[in-house]
C-alpha cells in the first residue's frame, strides 16, 4: 500500500499540524498509566513548574512519597469530582490547593495571570493503550497538564474506512469501565473522525454511545465544505483543537448539565455533560468578536433552527459577553440582560455559570416586580434574567438608572421584541439622546416640546449604549429589518445561521412534512329560508364558516376520523408512547372537539386506551352548553390547573392533547408525533406550530400531519421560507404611514390643534406627576370620540381598523427608520389614547346564520398524502409591509344566495378559462397605458412599482363588473391579490421593456 493513503499518513499529518502550529507538544503513549489515569510527568512537572511554593508545602509534610500521595489525592478528587471540575477548580491535599489549569484572562491588566496560562502543558500521544487488561489503544489522545480531555479515532476513505466505523470501534471495544473512557472521569469528549466528516460523543456506554456531528455545515445543509488545499475536516485540528481555542472550550463552554427525576418517589440526578457543537461555537465566538470589536450599539440577528440547542448558545454568550473587554482592556457591557420567558433557561443560566465561576450573585432571576429589576441593573449584576413585561414599569419605579453599556439577549425575537415594552426598555437603559433642558426661558414651548417628541421618538431606534443579540428559528419580516445586517445583494440577513435543512439532514429535528396527508372539505349549504336577506358580505362569510366548522356533524366525523387514525395508527409508534396534538381554530372549537372526544371513546369503550387533555386560555361560553352559563374554562374541564396541564400530559395514558392557540409554540413534548390540523395555517405560524412534532426521542423515526383545512401549497411555501435562509423581498417603505394617515386624516374624527394640544401636555416631563392634567387629556379626546360616532357603522370599522394599524405599523417602522418625524410621534401618542377611548363592539353583534342555514350534505375525501418536498439551495423569501390598513371600497350587499355559491365554489373548484382572460384583459390594458411605458422605459422595476401599484387597481375597478368574484378577492385576500399583482407587474415591465 503507498504511504500516502495510509491511516497513519493521517494521523501524522494531525499530530505534526498540532505540534507545528497548534500549540502542542508531542509526548509517548506508553507514558499514560491506565491504573490511575493520568500521564504521571506531566502531572508533577505542572505542578512543580506552576506552583513551586506549595510542591514545597506538600513536600515537608509528605517527604520521599510527596508524589505518589499527591498523585493518589488527585486521583481520589478526579473519582468523586470528575475531570472538569478538578481541571477548572483544582484540589485540595492537606490543606495544600492545587491548581490543575490556568485559563485565560479577560484582560491583560495583570501579567502574572497572562504568564501562568502560557505555563498549561498541552500535549498530543499517538497510539495510548488504555486497557488494564489486555493490548488496546486508541489513535490520539489530547492531554491537558497529564489528565487526558479528549480522545479521537481516526479513519481514512482511503482504506475504504470512514466515521462510521470509528463509531462502531468506540462502541464495540472502548470499555467504559476504563478510566479513559469513564463518564466524566477522564476524557471529557471522544470524537470519530475522517477526512470528510466530524462526530463527537460525550459519553461512551455501547451501543447506546449517542453521537453528535461536529461539521461546519455546506450549503445551508450537513456536511463539510470542499478545501482546495486540504482536508474537508482539517478545521478541526487546525482551529478547534488549537491550544487558545480548546482551553477556552474547557473553561468556558464545556458544562454538566444535571437535572432530577423522579422516579416511584424517589429522586435520582441525571448528568450529561455538554460539549458545544460547531455552529454553537461559532455563533458565540463570531458574536462576542464583533462585540469586541464594533462595543455597544449593534444589533444582531441569530437565526437558528428548532433542535440547535438555543438555550445553551444563549447561555455561553451571556457568559462571555458579561466579562468582555475591548482592545483597551476596557469592560464592553456592564450587564447581560436575557429576556426570556422560559423558566428552564432561567436555571440553566443559573447552573452554567455557576460551573464556570463558583460565584454566587453572577446571576439574578428577577421574579418579583419591577424594583427587583431595576435595582439589579442599578447595581450592575453581571447577568440578568428577565421578560420583557416588567420594562414598562420601571420609569415609575426608579428615577436615575445609570447611563451604563447593556446587552440584551432576546430568546425568540419577534415574540418579545416590539411595541411599547420594547420603548420602554430603550428609554431606561438608553443614554441620553438630548441634553437635559436647563432654562425654559431659553426655549419657546413649541421647540420643548419637540425636544420631548424627538426623545421619545429616538428611544425607539438604535441606542448607542445598547447591543441586541436577537435569537429565532423564525425570523418575521420586522425582525429581520431590525436585527439583521445588509448582505451583498441589499437584503437584511441574519449575523449566524444554522438552517432547519442543516438540523434536519445532522438529525437533530425531524422533518415534520415528510408523511403529510391534507383532506379537503366538499361542503354545500342550502338556505332553509324562503326570505333572501341582504348582509354585509364578510360578516356573512365569516359567519357561515363558523356554522359549518362548529356543525355537531362535521366535529363528530373528525372526531370518529382522529381517534379511529390514532388507534390503528399512531398509538404503537414510539413504542406504544406516541401521542397527538389536535389543533383547532377557537376556544369554542377545542371545547366541542373536547366533549365530541370523551363522548366518542366512552360509546366505543376506549378509555383504559387513551385520555384525552383540552389546553385554552380564560373561561369560554358555549351558548348550547347550559351547564356552564357564565363560561368554561380549562381546568373545569380538565380537572387539572393550567400550570399541571404540561407535567399530566406526560403521562402514559394521556394520548392526545386539544389546543386551541396555547401550545402551538415554545411546547416541547418530544413524544409527540402526529398533528391533526383543523385551523387555518400559514407563513411563521405553520412552521411553529408543526414544529411542536420536529423533537427527537429514542425509538422516534418520523412524523405525521392529518390536515382538514389547509392546502399542502400554502404549508410547503411556509416551511420553505424558514428551510434555509431567510430574507426579505423588498425593503418596507415608510412612506406608506403617510399614505395611511391621509386616509385617516379623510374620516375628519380628530383636528389637528387637537393632537398638537396634546402633546404639549403629553411630552412635557412637568406634567407627568400633575394628576390634575389627566382631565386635559380627555377633554381632548372626547370630541374626536363623539364625532366618531356619528359616523355609519361601516366607515367606523374602517376608521377604527386603519388607526390600529398606523399605530402598530409606526411603533415597527419608528425602530428602523433612518429618520423621524415629529408630527408622527405626537399622532401616536394622541392615536393609542383615541383608541382605548372608541366605543368596543357590543357582544353579539356578529351574524349568525344557525336558524337561516342548513346543512344540506358533508363529506371529507382523503385528496392526497406523502411527502411535501422542500427545495434546496431556494432562498425563503418574506414579503414586505405594502399596503396594511389602507381603506378599500366598502362591501357591497349582496344577496344571502350568492354569498353561499362564491364560499362553496372557494372550498370545491379551481379557476376557470373566463378567469384567466380577466387576468389577460387587465395585463393588456396596463401594457398600452403610454405613462407606465414611459415609466418603464427610465426606472428600475422596484421604482416602477410605485406607478404600477395605482395603476393596477385603477385597471381592475374598469374592469371588476366582468368577473365580480375575482374583483372582490383580489381586494379581500391579501396573499391572493399581492401575487397577482406581482406576477402582472413583473410580466408587463418585461414586456415594456422589449418594446421597441
Amino acid at each position: 500500500m503507498n504511504n500516502l493513503t495510509t491511516e497513519n499518513t493521517f494521523e501524522c499529518a494531525i499530530v505534526d499540524a498540532l505540534c507545528k502550529d497548534g500549540g502542542y507538544r508531542q509526548i509517548e503513549g506508553s507514558d499514560y498509566s491506565a491504573e490511575i489515569g493520568m500521564f504521571k510527568e506531566e502531572v508533577i512537572a505542572f505542578l512543580r513548574e506552576t506552583q513551586p511554593k506549595r510542591w514545597e508545602k506538600i513536600s515537608a509534610i509528605h517527604g520521599e512519597d510527596v508524589e505518589k500521595r499527591v498523585l493518589a489525592r488527585l486521583y481520589k478528587e478526579l473519582d468523586l469530582r470528575g475531570s472538569l471540575d478538578v481541571l477548572r477548580n483544582g484540589f485540595t491535599d492537606y490543606g495544600v490547593k492545587f491548581r490543575m489549569a490556568y485559563f485565560a484572562p479577560e484582560s491583560r491588566l495583570n501579567p502574572e495571570t497572562i504568564a501562568l496560562y502560557e505555563q498549561n502543558r498541552l500535549a498530543v500521544a499517538r497510539q495510548v493503550y488504555f486497557s488494564r487488561k489486555d493490548k488496546k489503544s486508541i489513535d490520539l489522545v489530547i492531554v491537558l497538564n497529564g489528565i487526558p480531555v479528549l480522545t479521537i479515532e481516526l479513519k481514512n476513505h482511503f482504506t475504504g474506512q470512514s466515521t462510521d466505523d470509528a463509531k462502531r470501534q468506540y462502541r464495540n471495544t472502548r470499555d467504559p469501565k476504563e478510566l479513559l473512557f469513564a463518564f466524566k472521569k477522564r476524557a471529557l469528549v471522544h470524537f470519530a473522525l475522517d477526512d470528510e466528516e466530524v462526530y463527537m460523543s460525550t459519553k461512551i456506554e455501547g451501543n447506546k454511545t449517542f453521537w453528535l456531528p461536529f461539521n461546519k455545515g455546506y450549503n445551508n445543509g450537513a456536511g463539510n465544505p470542499p478545501n482546495d488545499d486540504g482536508y474537508k475536516t482539517e478545521y478541526f485540528w487546525k482551529e478547534i483543537l488549537q491550544r487558545d481555542s480548546l482551553l477556552e472550550i474547557i473553561g468556558r463552554f464545556i458544562h454538566l448539565q444535571k437535572e432530577e427525576i423522579t422516579v416511584e418517589g424517589r429522586i435520582y440526578t441525571k448528568e450529561k455533560m455538554i460539549f458545544p457543537r460547531y455552529h454553537q461555537l461559532d455563533a458565540v465566538r463570531l458574536l462576542r468578536n464583533r462585540a469586541r470589536k464594533e462595543g455597544a450599539g449593534q444589533n444582531y440577528l441569530i437565526q437558528h433552527s428548532a433542535g440547535s440547542g438555543k438555550s445553551n448558545t444563549i447561555a455561553w454568550l451571556a457568559y462571555r459577553l458579561s466579562s468582555l473587554h475591548d482592545e483597551q482592556d476596557e469592560r464592553v457591557f456592564d450587564s447581560v440582560i436575557v429576556i426570556t420567558d422560559r423558566r428552564v433557561l432561567d436555571k440553566q443560566l443559573q447552573d452554567t455559570i455557576y460551573q464556570f465561576e463558583h460565584k454566587t450573585g453572577v446571576v439574578r432571576k428577577i421574579d418579583k416586580d419591577s424594583t427587583q429589576l431595576a435595582e439589579s441593573i442599578s447595581r450592575g449584576i453581571p447577568i440578568i434574567i428577565t421578560t420583557l413585561q416588567k420594562f414598562p414599569y420601571i420609569l415609575e419605579k426608579v428615577g436615575d438608572i445609570p447611563g451604563r453599556n447593556y446587552a440584551v439577549l432576546i430568546d425568540e425575537a419577534h415574540s418579545s421584541q416590539g411595541g411599547e415594552a420594547s420603548k420602554k426598555m430603550k428609554e431606561v437603559l438608553g443614554m441620553p439622546v438630548l441634553d437635559e433642558v436647563t432654562k425654559e426661558d431659553e426655549y419657546d414651548d413649541e421647540d420643548r416640546i419637540n425636544d420631548m417628541v424627538a426623545k421619545s421618538a429616538k428611544a425607539r431606534g438604535k441606542q448607542s449604549n445598547l447591543s441586541f443579540f436577537a435569537f429565532t428559528a423564525t425570523p418575521k419580516e420586522k425582525t429581520l429589518s431590525i436585527f439583521g445586517e445588509t448582505g451583498d445583494d441589499g437584503k437584511p440577513r441574519p449575523t449566524h445561521l444554522y438552517s432547519m435543512r442543516q438540523a434536519i439532514e445532522e438529525g437533530f429535528i425531524l422533518d415534520v412534512l415528510q408523511n403529510y396527508t391534507t383532506y379537503e372539505r366538499f361542503v354545500k349549504i342550502t338556505k332553509a329560508i324562503e326570505e333572501d336577506p341582504k348582509v354585509n358580505k364578510k360578516k356573512a362569510a365569516k359567519a357561515i364558516r363558523s356554522f359549518i366548522d362548529l356543525h355537531p356533524h362535521n366535529i363528530a366525523q373528525k372526531t370518529e376520523v382522529i381517534i379511529e387514525h390514532f388507534r390503528s395508527v399512531v398509538a404503537h409508534k414510539i413504542g406504544g408512547k406516541a401521542k397527538a396534538m389536535v389543533v383547532t381554530s377557537s376556544r369554542l372549537h377545542a371545547k366541542r372537539y373536547f366533549e365530541a372526544f370523551e363522548a366518542y371513546i366512552e360509546e366505543k369503550g376506549y378509555e383504559q386506551e387513551l385520555k384525552v387533555l383540552v389546553a385554552f386560555s380564560g373561561k369560554i361560553i358555549d351558548p348550547e352548553d347550559l351547564t356552564y352559563p357564565d363560561g368554561v374554562s380549562e381546568p373545569q374541564l380538565t380537572g387539572y390547573g393550567e400550570k399541571e396541564l404540561p407535567e399530566v400530559f406526560k403521562k402514559d395514558e394521556y394520548r392526545i392533547l386539544i389546543v386551541a392557540d396555547k401550545y402551538q409554540t415554545g411546547f416541547d413534548q418530544p413524544l409527540l408525533h402526529t398533528m391533526y390540523i383543523d385551523k387555518k395555517l400559514s407563513g411563521v405560524k405553520a412552521v411553529q406550530t408543526l414544529s411542536r412534532l420536529n423533537r427527537i426521542a429514542p425509538g422516534k423515526e418520523d412524523t405525521f400531519v392529518l390536515d382538514f383545512i389547509n392546502d399542502r401549497e400554502t404549508i410547503l411555501k411556509s416551511f420553505q421560507d424558514y428551510y434555509e435562509v431567510t430574507s426579505i423581498e423588498e425593503d418596507n417603505d415608510p412612506n406608506h404611514l403617510y399614505d395611511l394617515k391621509n386616509t385617516l386624516d379623510a374620516f375628519q374624527v380628530y383636528w389637528p390643534s387637537e393632537v398638537e394640544a396634546l402633546a404639549h401636555i403629553y411630552f412635557d416631563p412637568a406634567y407627568q406627576h400633575n394628576a390634575r392634567m389627566q382631565s386635559k387629556l380627555y377633554a381632548l379626546i372626547d370630541p374626536a370620540v363623539d364625532r366618531f360616532n356619528v359616523l355609519d357603522e361601516e366607515q367606523q370599522d374602517s376608521f377604527k381598523k386603519s388607526l390600529r394599524t398606523w399605530t402598530k405599523l409606526y411603533s415597527y417602522f419608528s425602530q428602523v427608520m433612518p429618520f423621524w418625524d415629529a408630527e408622527f410621534e405626537k399622532f401616536y401618542a394622541y392615536a393609542k389614547l383615541l383608541l382605548k377611548k372608541l366605543p368596543k363592539k357590543e357582544l353579539g353583534e356578529s351574524l349568525q346564520f344557525e336558524d337561516e342555514l342548513a346543512l344540506e350534505y358533508y363529506r371529507l375525501e382523503k385528496i392526497k398524502e406523502g411527502r411535501l418536498e422542500l427545495q434546496k439551495g431556494e432562498e425563503g423569501v418574506l414579503q414586505g409591509i405594502s399596503e396594511a390598513g389602507l381603506h378599500r371600497e366598502k362591501d357591497e350587499k349582496e344577496a344571502l344566495s350568492e354569498i353561499i355559491k362564491i364560499l362553496n365554489e372557494r372550498f370545491g373548484t379551481e379557476f376557470e378559462e373566463a378567469d384567466r382572460l380577466f387576468f389577460e384583459q387587465i395585463e393588456e390594458d396596463l401594457v398600452a397605458d403610454e405613462t407606465l411605458q414611459k415609466q418603464a422605459k427610465v426606472n428600475k422595476l422596484d421604482t416602477f412599482k410605485y406607478a404600477f401599484n395605482d395603476m393596477f387597481t385603477d385597471k381592475l375597478i374598469e374592469r371588476m363588473d366582468q368577473n365580480q368574484d375575482i374583483f372582490e378577492k383580489i381586494l379581500e385576500d391579501k396573499d391572493f391579490g399581492e401575487l397577482v399583482k406581482g406576477m402582472m407587474m413583473k410580466s408587463v415591465y418585461r414586456r415594456l421593456k422589449d418594446m421597441k
